[in-house]
């Protein structure tokens, strides 16, 4: 198991731009935690965020308990390490987030997102193991977007870079494979509303109107969009 949390760390350290980070994540981090649903939410990539009066991001945090652990102290947490038996699934009773686990993602000092994890219902809790891991998986991920972050973004023609964001590119790449708006939302863990405002500007941003005439720019552009 420790070779194979070395094939993520070597993954993330290998990742040039934040889309490849995702990209990197994406290939390896659902075998090694063995988990149905995963998802990365950077607050800066969500307009919709507003913070409450103690400064706690309402969208992904509010009424969740595991948010508020991850935010009030910078670590990571697992339903069993807050709630009792069974309490989490009377605060979110879907089959697909029967266990869930969330770390932090944090640069220059603040929670700028959350690495989430979640099982199905039939497969074990998260556990201590699991927990330490996530936490060393989270370091090595705030420093790699810390350093990306820090400088220019390399392999993507600056106009378009510039354009989109790296959320809106990995958007863009899985429309491009074909996926709804609401397939999209429940693999980002955004809503599906988020995914349609955020196609929205992505169209104005590329002078665009359909989703076709925006995949076939991004492919002309070379921005690896498959």
């Amino acid at each position: 198991m420790a070779n194979e949390l070395q094939t993520v760390f070597q993954a993330i350290a290998q990742s040039q731009t934040e889309v490849e980070l995702r990209q990197a994540l994406t290939a390896t981090i659902e075998g090694y935690f063995q988990v149905q649903r995963w998802g990365i939410y950077l607050f800066d990539e969500q307009p919709e965020v507003t913070l409450n009066s103690q400064g706690i991001p309402d969208v992904c945090l509010k009424d969740n308990p595991i948010g508020q652990f991850v935010f009030e102290r910078h670590a990571p947490a697992h339903e069993a390490l807050i709630l009792p038996a069974g309490d989490w699934q009377l605060l979110c009773p879907r089959d697909d987030h029967a266990h869930v686990m969330s770390g932090p993602i944090v640069c220059d000092g603040r929670l700028i997102g959350t690495l989430n994890l979640a099982r199905a219902s039939g497969y074990p809790a998260f556990n201590t193991n699991d927990l330490t891991d996530l936490s060393a998986l989270c370091l090595h991920l705030s420093a790699k977007l810390a350093t990306l972050r820090s400088q220019p973004q390399k392999n993507s023609p600056s106009e378009f870079t510039n354009r989109l964001t790296p959320r809106e590119l990995e958007i863009a790449e899985l429309v491009a494979q074909g996926l709804t708006n609401a397939e999209i939302g429940e693999k980002l863990w955004i809503t599906q509303n988020s995914v349609k405002q955020a196609l929205k500007r992505m169209f104005r941003k590329l002078g665009v109107s359909a989703r076709a005439e925006m995949v076939a720019k991004l492919r002309q552009g070379e921005l690896g969009i498959s």
